[in-house]
């Protein structure tokens, strides 16, 4: 079976961030969505989607985007009711994000500029301590390279040597 659901869309309001009484964080958003069409009178019209994320991407989140920022969410659709005050069952469908992604940096959609110039996002999968593997031993490659290379010049130059890289270092 599967549960997975993708998401491009901008925020409607501000995230609204929360901490539960065990001081876990989590922030309620809503995004809007294009529909891939046009109505009867030409005009597209958009889904209005409730989406929920935990821990420190709710905070990331909370911090680094407000109403009109353009994310990406992926997570999947859960269900769950409650009875609200008046004992009525209400029933809720809403996206539990596993991760979310900026695409665009802070301030990016007023104005018109857009692009992911600024992307951020935080995959809620990935340790906090993990050094990221790619960076360093690229790194560590491009020192290597650099010796005798005269300071400035060009790092990507071919040395002609073999390249060492095992597949754990591609980042696809």
């Amino acid at each position: 079976m599967l549960n997975r659901v993708v998401l491009v869309g901008r925020l409607t309001k501000d995230p609204d961030l929360r901490y539960t009484p065990s001081g876990v964080a989590v922030a309620n958003f809503t995004i809007a969505v294009n529909r891939p069409f046009s109505n009867q009178q030409g005009q597209r019209e958009a889904d209005f989607i409730n989406c929920v994320v935990w821990r420190r991407p709710a905070e990331n989140l909370a911090n680094f985007m407000s109403k009109g920022g353009l994310i990406g969410v992926d997570g999947r659709v859960q269900t769950r009711s409650y009875d609200d005050p008046d004992g009525k069952r209400v029933f809720v469908t809403e996206i539990v994000a596993d991760s979310v992604q900026f695409l665009e940096s802070k301030g990016g959609s007023q104005g018109g500029q857009s692009g992911g110039q600024g992307s951020q996002g935080y995959n809620q999968n990935q340790g906090q301590n993990q050094p990221n593997q790619y960076n360093q031993n690229n790194n560590n490659q491009n020192n290597s390279n650099n010796q005798g290379n005269n300071g400035g010049d060009n790092p990507f130059q071919d040395s002609g040597e073999p390249i060492d890289i095992s597949d754990d270092d591609l980042p696809f």
